[in-house]
């Protein structure tokens, strides 16, 4: 019987890993985040809910073996202002930085109407046995 490897959610561990990172900063516009993997289902301005950060698996790079399995990972982040979506964008980031990526991009909730940036990291994920 050949040994059965799997790969674990990358977007469940990128969100694990931004959640432990953000914990114990001081930051203003750290204050209170939520980081989660859904896009928020409310998304009013007038709702309590900011800041969010929502990390996504974005694609899949094939691999050639089961040794390894690159993804990229989407990072949105939702503030009550344009500075401060920007800056906690940074700091997941920097949180983030021994992956490649690109941004933080600015952009507005088409829905809600409230600031967000959001960039892509690169994430290598090992695989484990099952």
């Amino acid at each position: 019987m050949k040994t059965l490897t799997v790969f674990d959610d990358a977007q469940a561990a990128g969100a694990t890993a931004l959640r432990d990172a953000l914990a114990g900063r001081l930051e203003d516009f750290v204050q209170d985040v939520t980081v989660g993997t859904k896009v928020p289902t409310d998304r009013s301005p007038e709702l309590d809910r900011l800041p969010y950060v929502m990390v996504r698996k974005d694609g899949d790079l094939p691999h050639s073996s089961m040794a390894n399995a690159r993804v990229t990972l989407r990072v949105t982040v939702w503030h009550e202002d344009d500075d401060q979506a920007h800056d906690l964008a940074m700091l997941c980031q920097g949180l983030l930085i021994v992956h490649s990526g690109t941004g933080p991009l600015p952009a507005i909730d088409d829905v809600s109407g409230n600031p967000l940036s959001t960039f892509t990291v690169l994430a290598n994920v090992r695989p484990r046995l099952a």
